[in-house]
């Protein structure tokens, strides 16, 4: 076949611009790879990073006729992996912070035992997964998630450049969502409780 003989990545993105499947995949399996070690070096998850990578390929073919427009194509391909791992990031963040504000926003009746344990229980879980972290990323993801202090600012503290702040944080921040995952009848049983009493 003729995409078997195609060296040249341009060709390849005009190719799978207009749909061709089989230039795709040949793209896919280039830098699939490397993709993967990149992502799972930023998540330190391997069915995160797998994820990801899927996600990648599948968002690029879905805008497949955009293909032939770039010009850098493993450039584009990683500043896109490192978009989705800091949206998925911020998505976790953003949930991490609603368990927080479930214990500590939302006063808890004195009668209400079922309650109380249950809200205990989360706070216990979110309290031993954050004291389990290595000491440089607990105290960057203390520092950036509780007294809300910039990546500068942190790597002042710590006498450390700002990108190993980020990269402190970010794998705290997979370590916090994997162990959460471990709990989620917790915090399913939680969530009813909480929404019954709303």
């Amino acid at each position: 076949m003729l995409i078997q003989t195609l060296h040249n990545e341009k060709e390849l993105l005009v190719l799978a611009s207009q749909a061709d499947q089989g230039a795709f995949t040949t793209l896919f399996h280039m830098y699939k790879n490397k993709l993967y070690a990149y992502v799972l070096r930023l998540t330190e998850s391997e069915m995160l990073a797998e994820d990801i990578v899927q996600d990648v390929f599948l968002k690029l073919w879905n805008d497949h006729v955009l293909l032939d427009t770039i010009d850098n194509f493993g450039s584009y391909l990683f500043r896109m992996s490192k978009n989705q791992v800091i949206n998925h990031f911020k998505r976790m963040a953003h949930e991490t912070l609603i368990m927080a504000e479930i214990f500590h926003q939302n006063p808890v009746g004195h009668n209400d035992i079922q309650e109380k344990v249950a809200l205990k229980e989360v706070e216990k879980i979110l309290g031993d997964i954050l004291e389990k972290l290595p000491p440089q990323q607990k105290a960057a993801y203390h520092l950036s998630r509780e007294e809300g202090r910039s990546h500068d600012e942190i790597a002042n503290l710590l006498k450390i450049s700002p990108n190993t702040v980020k990269n402190h944080i970010v794998q705290a921040m997979s370590t916090i969502r994997t162990q959460l995952r471990k709990h989620a009848d917790t915090m399913l049983l939680v969530a009813a409780i909480i929404s019954v009493k709303k």
